[in-house]
């Protein structure tokens, strides 16, 4: 029903006005204490098998909504209600600002994916703070788990970045069940910069400081997020980084400014538009980048898979490959409100098929297998 919806209406609208209207039914319907406990009934049963532990928080399961979908924190229960397992909003700014000019958003519906050059459009820190602390003072319709995304301003100039990000986290860390540093937009002049090791460790170290600073009584988990385009040396000296400075987490990954290399069937009026391109042609690059994490960081910081999954087996591949939390934004726009249902029952099935007892237990497990021949080899050397 969805597929048809979508091919008939959807498709021709205009990509950012389709999704403010679906995401206003879903925040309406989110609104509706009947209805939205029908629709969590249908779109978000758990499965016991896939209860998942990250950074010390516990989630109904892996799989959740990625960054950028819900910018200003306005929908968190409606995502919830449909079935993602944690919502991150953002990403958020210190000052609001507009993004970059409409038009700003393109799907490119022969490769399942989109490009987006949204700029960071947000309400800024202050407003998003006080509307999750008025969420947590209220009742939530659903309990789940939040993660905020903090950016740099765009007006900000590189050499003010740092403070930048720790105004977001003085505002935000108190609201925040875990907290992302973005620094791999491509939409941002400069952010992505900001990745280089030298830049990079002051920047999480202040946001660490001053996340600790701001909140007692608890350890907010901090994690990075990285692009997909991102040299292999430089994805290695980012997984040290985050060991040393024991980070809690890394995203991988953002969108990714590649065109030629990733056989898009869209034609050249689309794929010449500039931003980040997300959905089914990342999906081979940023799962090279998680498995090459896995092969540098093991079980020492956990690992977020995000960026072409569309399917229960690609979700499954990237917890073989060492995520142990999936996220989702692409593919929701193509598959509709059953996508996250569908994915936590291929999962479960495929779990129950493996010789895995608990999810955990396939965290990383193509990586360990892969070196068991190997251990053995050294063993009878």
């Amino acid at each position: 029903m969805y597929q048809l919806f979508f091919r008939l209406v959807f498709r021709h609208m205009d990509p950012e006005r389709a999704h403010h209207l679906a995401f206003g039914w879903i925040r309406l319907a989110a609104r509706v204490p009947v209805l939205r406990t029908f629709v969590a009934a249908l779109l978000a049963p758990r499965h016991r098998a896939l209860r998942t532990e990250a950074f010390g928080l516990r989630m109904h399961g892996p799989f959740g909504l990625a960054a950028g979908f819900d910018k200003n924190a306005v929908g968190i229960d409606g995502m919830a209600m449909l079935g993602f397992d944690h919502v991150e909003i953002g990403t958020v700014t210190a000052q609001p600002q507009p993004g970059n000019p409409k038009k700003r958003l393109f799907r490119l519906v022969a490769d399942r994916a989109l490009i987006n050059r949204m700029g960071f459009n947000n309400e800024g820190s202050a407003a998003v703070a006080a509307r999750l602390a008025a969420r947590r003072a209220g009742r939530p319709a659903f309990r789940t788990t939040v993660g905020v995304n903090i950016g740099k301003t765009k007006v900000v100039p590189e050499a003010e970045a740092v403070a930048d990000y720790v105004t977001s986290t003085e505002r935000l860390a108190t609201h925040a069940d875990y907290l992302v540093v973005n620094v791999s937009s491509p939409n941002t002049p400069g952010l992505r910069d900001l990745q280089a090791v030298d830049h990079l460790r002051p920047l999480l170290s202040a946001v660490r400081e001053a996340a600790d600073r701001t909140v007692a009584g608890r350890r907010v988990p901090l994690l990075v997020k990285i692009a997909p385009d991102l040299a292999d040396e430089d994805v290695d000296a980012v997984a040290d980084l985050a060991v040393e400075l024991g980070l809690d987490g890394i995203i991988a990954t953002n969108t990714t400014i590649a065109r030629d290399s990733l056989g898009l069937a869209s034609g050249p009026a689309l794929t010449a538009e500039t931003g980040g391109l997300s959905g089914a042609p990342l999906r081979a690059r940023s799962l090279e980048v998680l498995r090459r994490l896995y092969a540098r960081v093991g079980d020492r910081i956990t690992l977020v898979g995000v960026g072409g999954i569309e399917t229960a087996d690609d979700a499954w591949e990237r917890i073989l490959a060492g995520a142990t939390l999936i996220q989702g934004y692409s593919a929701f726009i193509y598959e509709g409100p059953f996508w996250s249902r569908r994915i936590h029952r291929g999962l479960a099935a495929r779990l129950a098929a493996s010789p895995y007892a608990t999810l955990t237990d396939a965290v990383g497990a193509e990586a360990r297998e892969a070196d068991e021949p190997h251990k053995a080899d050294k063993e009878n050397a």
